[in-house]
């Protein structure tokens, strides 16, 4: 049996493999070519929040010395040297992608970048003028000296780093540096006949920087990038005022340190020095870019209008056959619970049913988890109408959301102002749990209604993420939701669930039995079998256990969208996991959990993925669907999932990834397969609908004349 290193994979690096999976697909050219640099621009996006949160937390821990090995065998400072060496590597495929791929396709289809060389005397004059009205008035040069601490710079942000020749003053070169500044648009539209042209920021204020150091010869400027360390948290113990505390992270975290230089390629040695010197970069932190930096932002060149040619054509979302948009959603949850696939299916019933409750004079009271949700979000409008209409709002919104911190330090503040009774999360841990109750006043007494997801209360988000939604009245259900909502507002520990499992209490407990008795029932005869959807797979308690369930001759299908450190394939250990992994044009980010029992299956969904933060420094929540219809719907999800020829890799024993082979099967790509299923359903039931007959039946009047 393999032993320590051999049995995990190290998760910084498995994550780099699914990036890469990403930036697979912008070299795709079976992929449209405008959703092609959509997912480059993803790619660098990605690396941004690698480098921000895990680099950052990796570069603290070897500088304090920390020599403590992960699972798979590696300190922080052999991590830190295997992430800079793959990196290299990947950047270097991201901008052959863009060099020689996307540049010149996109060139050919009437989208082309005008180098400054290539400028007609319209399209110069063009520029001369923005620069003068546009960018001019807003960018500031700063002198930079030694004996000067260095200009704080925006994490992110572009600069332009400017050594000027000497003169009469000396022998030594002086520098400056340039903000680009966030205001002005990256993209320069220029005159052209036909199609879309434009010239980069960064080539116009280069273009016209003798403006802007008048007396002065410029002899040499090039593009520069600073990511810095937001891995920071506060002292949550000592914070008086918890929200004051996270105005300051946001402000610490402008300041954090550097952990990343991204410069032109062809910046000289002097310049490059001057900015390792002052910015006190080692080397290895160095990555020399030749292309555009930042290529995150051309997800708006993406997006371009006019170019739909160039895009997949759109999945508009369908409505769900089960709930009759005529009807109150109160009525339609009486009759069913609805179990929803977004983004396949509409996520408009879940606003709707916090719209509805907000208006309804029967609702009595509304309580909801919010951890991120949209820059406009509806529900968190209805929410406060709900307030402002005497209704009992209770709203716990995750401060430490990262990222996301500002936006909802300002829903919280808007939702105070309405009168909801907003909780800063809870001390410790992040909820992370995805859950709202509708509290209303029936004939037959107080019914809660419920949705719980796998996804945020974010309505742009849900048009692009395949995340599922459980809409029910479930008595058992209602009673556990409530216990686990007080438990937080509450500060006090929950008692034990009916039907509920919620981390960090007893989520890790109740995997670790479902996985234990597949393995018994293998054992004893009878058919072991889980299938799991994830986004990450980390945790070594229960990789472990997955190994000894393999072992004991259990089936064990794993969907992994991104980091897996388990191993599959090892003859002795794992021989009968496998893992696939799909990277569409949707973001796959369900979690679904199947276990056999013996053919009465128990089916679960939840916030949760298999890692160590989840399920014991996060508060989730993982719910069993036990209606039958919902049940079936979900087995359907997964078994598409495993059945994905298309857009689906396997992990190999080695760490790679191989895509699924296609060879005399059908082809079957399971995003397309279950959005062509959702609009088969809609389908179905208007049919249905069609050929009932309905008689048309006398108004009351008359019925009582």
């Amino acid at each position: 049996m393999a032993t320590g290193r051999k049995m995990f994979f190290n998760r910084e690096l498995s994550w780099l493999r699914f990036n890469q999976r990403v930036l697979d697909e912008a070299c795709n050219t079976h992929v449209p070519l405008l959703d092609r640099l959509n997912f480059l621009a993803i790619t660098a996006s990605n690396l941004d929040e690698f480098f921000m949160v895990r680099v950052g937390q990796l570069t603290l821990l070897a500088a304090d010395g920390i020599t403590k090995t992960d699972p798979a065998g590696h300190t922080p400072a052999d991590q830190l040297a295997l992430i800079a060496g793959r990196v290299r590597r990947m950047v270097e495929d991201q901008y052959a992608c863009y060099r020689g791929a996307l540049l010149p396709s996109l060139a050919r289809e009437g989208i082309r970048r005008v180098a400054a060389g290539d400028l007609d005397e319209m399209q110069f004059d063009v520029l001369r003028q923005f620069f003068e009205k546009t960018v001019f008035p807003v960018v500031t040069p700063m002198a930079v000296r030694d004996d000067q601490p260095f200009p704080l710079l925006v994490n992110l942000g572009l600069n332009i780093a400017v050594r000027l020749r000497p003169g009469q003053r000396g022998n030594k070169p002086l520098f400056a540096v340039i903000p680009a500044g966030a205001s002005l648009d990256r993209f320069v539209q220029v005159p052209v006949e036909s199609g879309y042209a434009y010239v980069l920021l960064e080539d116009v204020i280069t273009l016209f920087i003798h403006r802007l150091f008048p007396g002065e010869t410029v002899a040499e400027a090039a593009p520069f990038r600073l990511t810095r360390n937001a891995d920071l948290s506060i002292e949550e113990d000592l914070a008086t005022d918890f929200l004051a505390e996270m105005q300051s992270l946001l402000s610490r975290r402008r300041l954090g340190e550097c952990v990343r230089l991204e410069l032109a390629g062809h910046a000289s040695r002097t310049l490059t020095y001057f900015l390792r010197r002052s910015l006190r970069m080692a080397e290895r932190s160095v990555y020399r870019i030749d292309g555009p930096l930042d290529l995150s932002a051309f997800r708006k060149l993406a997006s371009l209008q006019g170019f739909e040619s160039l895009r997949h054509a759109s999945w508009p979302p369908q409505p769900n056959p089960a709930i009759d948009l005529r009807r109150s959603i109160f009525d339609e949850l009486s009759q069913r619970s609805v179990l929803l696939a977004h983004p396949y299916e509409s996520f408009d019933p879940v606003v709707r049913l916090v719209e509805e409750a907000s208006a309804d004079p029967n609702v009595m009271a509304i309580k909801q988890i919010l951890y991120r949700t949209s820059p406009d979000s509806p529900i968190v409008a209805a929410l406060r109408r709900a307030a402002e209409r005497g209704k009992y709002v209770t709203v716990i919104v995750e401060l430490k959301a990262r990222f996301d911190e500002a936006q909802n330090i300002g829903w919280a503040r808007q939702l105070e102002e309405a009168g909801v009774q907003v909780i800063y999360g809870v001390k410790g841990f992040k909820t992370h749990a995805k859950l709202c109750i509708v509290v209303r006043r029936e004939p037959g007494g107080v019914v809660r209604y419920l949705h719980f997801g796998t996804g945020n209360y974010n309505d742009r988000t849900a048009r692009n993420y395949s995340d599922i939604g459980y809409m029910t009245r479930d008595e058992d259900l209602a009673t556990d939701a409530s216990a686990f909502f007080n438990a937080i507002t509450g500060y006090s520990v929950p008692h034990q669930f009916l039907k509920l499992e919620a981390a960090p209490t007893g989520l890790r407990r109740k995997l670790q039995e479902l996985i234990e008795g597949e393995a018994q029932r293998q054992k004893h005869g009878q058919r072991g079998l889980i299938m799991a959807k994830m986004n990450s797979l980390v945790d070594p308690q229960l990789i472990r256990l997955l190994y000894q369930a393999s072992r004991a001759g259990v089936k064990i299908l794993l969907n992994v969208r991104g980091i897996c450190c388990l191993r599959p394939g090892l003859k002795n250990l794992s021989e009968n996991i496998s893992v696939v992994s799909i990277v569409d044009r949707l973001l796959e980010h369900s979690r679904i959990f199947y276990f056999h029992q013996g053919g009465e299956p128990r089916v679960f969904i939840s916030s949760a993925d298999w890692m160590p933060r989840n399920l014991d420094r996060r508060i989730e929540l993982m719910v069993p669907v036990e209606d039958a219809t919902c049940r079936r719907k979900l087995v359907g999800i997964l078994r598409t999932c495993f059945a994905d020829n298309v857009k689906s890799s396997r992990l190999c024993p080695d760490g790679s990834y191989q895509p699924a082979e296609t060879a005399g099967r059908r082809r079957l790509r399971s995003q397309e397969a279950l959005y062509q299923q959702a609009c088969a359903a809609i389908r179905e039931a208007r049919r249905v609908k069609r050929t009932v007959f309905e008689p048309h039946r006398p108004g009351g009047d008359r019925m009582n004349a």
